[in-house]
C-alpha cells in the first residue's frame, strides 16, 4: 500500500489525478491521501451548514484531487450521504469519488433505547446498505465500514453479513472503524479486511501500541478519523472559544478546563515549530504529522465550507524529519501533563 506524489494529471478512465495529491492504493484503487470527512457537513453536531454550502464543499474537494469521500448514515442522520449523492449527479462523474460509507450505529429510538447505540444485527445492516444506496444514488459503495463493534452481536455474523454485499456486487470492500485487534482479527478470519478507521492525531495515540503495528503487518490499510483532534489542530481557537448549543466538542473533556488550556498551549508552541522550521502552518504540520506515521494511508479532514480545504495544498508533498517528530513528542508531553483520549465518543451498549 506504498503512496505516491503524482507529478502530472495522469487520467485513468475518466477519473482524473490532481497534480500535486498524494495517493494509495486500497483494494486495488487509487485513493487520495487526505480524505474529506463528511461529519461536519451533516449539520447535527457541528453548527448548520446549508446544503449549498454542504455540496460546494464535496466538489471543491473533488476539484482538489481528493477522491476519497467518507460519510455514515448517523452524520446528520441521512443528510450527509444524501448531500454526496447530490454532489455526486451534480458533477456528473461518479467515478471521480472513491465513496467509504458506514453502518452499525442507530439512533431511531423507542422508549427505552440507550440514545446512539452500536447495532450491527444482520436485519439492521441489511437495511442500512440499501437506505446509504438510495440516499447516495448509487447502487455500488467503493468501501463498506462497520462504525463501532456491536459487543450484543459475534463480530464472526458481522462480518459474514459484509461478505454477502460484497458477493452481490454492491460493495466493493469492507472494514471497520474502531475495533480493537481481537475484534479484527476475528472479522478477518471471515471476510479480508481492507481498512481500518481509527482516532488518530498528535493528541490521541492509542493505536500506536497494537492497532496501527496489526494493521501494518497484515496489510490492512488505516484510515484517521479526528486527524486535527476535533479543530483543537487547526489553530484558530482561542480559550474564550464559544461553541454553539449541540456542538459535539461541548461534551469532549479536551475542550473542558484545566485541559484545554494545556492543549492551547501545545498548539501555540507547534505553531512556532512548524513556521520556524517548514514555513508551515499548525494546521499543515498535524495533518503531515499523521500521514507520516508508519503504516496510516489516509488522513480524513473535516470541512463544511470549501475555502477550509485550501489548506490541504500545504500538506502534501513534503515529510517531517526525525528531529522536528521528537520536537512534537516533547512539546506535547511538557504541555498536556492530564492527557484524556476520544473515549466520550463511544456509543452506548444496545
Amino acid at each position: 500500500m506504498g503512496c505516491c506524489l503524482w507529478a502530472e494529471v495522469c487520467a485513468r478512465g475518466s477519473v482524473e489525478y490532481a497534480v500535486g495529491m498524494e495517493y494509495t492504493e486500497i483494494h486495488g484503487r487509487q485513493v487520495s491521501r487526505v480524505g474529506l470527512g463528511t461529519w461536519a457537513i451533516g449539520g447535527s453536531e457541528w453548527g448548520t451548514v446549508t446544503d449549498t454550502e454542504a455540496i460546494a464543499t464535496c466538489i471543491g474537494a473533488v476539484e482538489r484531487g481528493i477522491n476519497l469521500i467518507d460519510t455514515a448514515p448517523i452524520y446528520g442522520h441521512g443528510r450527509a450521504e444524501e448531500i454526496v449523492g447530490r454532489a455526486m449527479r451534480e458533477l456528473g462523474s461518479r467515478e471521480a469519488f472513491y465513496i467509504a460509507t458506514k453502518a452499525g450505529l442507530n439512533w431511531e429510538l423507542t422508549p427505552g433505547d440507550p440514545g446512539c447505540y452500536a447495532d450491527s444485527r444482520p436485519e439492521r445492516l441489511r437495511m442500512e446498505l440499501e437506505e446509504s444506496l438510495r440516499r447516495l444514488q448509487t447502487d455500488f459503495i467503493d468501501l463498506y465500514q462497520v462504525h463501532w463493534p456491536d459487543t450484543t452481536v459475534p463480530v464472526e455474523e458481522t462480518a459474514g453479513v459484509l461478505a454477502e454485499f460484497v458477493q452481490a456486487g454492491k460493495v466493493g470492500a469492507v472494514g471497520v472503524s474502531n475495533y480493537n485487534v481481537g475484534q479484527m482479527e476475528t472479522f478477518a478470519r471471515v471476510m479480508p479486511l481492507a481498512t481500518n478507521q481509527p482516532p488518530y492525531n498528535l493528541f490521541e495515540r492509542e493505536i500506536d501500541a497494537e492497532t496501527l503495528p496489526w494493521c501494518r503487518e497484515h496489510g490492512v490499510a488505516v484510515l484517521t478519523y479526528s486527524s486535527l483532534c476535533r479543530s483543537l489542530l487547526g489553530g484558530r481557537l482561542r480559550v474564550d472559544t464559544e461553541f454553539a448549543e449541540g456542538d459535539v466538542r461541548r461534551e469532549d473533556p479536551k475542550f473542558q478546563q484545566p485541559r484545554y488550556g494545556q492543549y492551547l498551549a501545545a498548539v501555540e508552541r507547534l505553531k512556532e515549530l512548524a513556521r520556524e522550521r517548514y514555513g508551515k502552518t499548525v494546521i499543515e504540520l498535524a495533518a503531515r504529522w499523521v500521514l507520516d506515521r508508519p503504516g496510516v494511508s489516509v488522513a480524513l479532514w473535516g470541512a463544511k465550507r470549501p475555502e477550509q480545504l485550501d489548506a490541504v495544498a500545504g500538506v502534501v508533498g513534503w515529510k517531517l524529519d526525525a528531529a522536528a517528530m521528537a520536537e512534537i513528542d516533547r512539546i506535547v508531553a511538557e504541555c498536556v501533563t492530564d492527557p484524556v483520549g476520544p473515549e466520550y465518543l463511544t456509543p452506548a451498549v444496545r
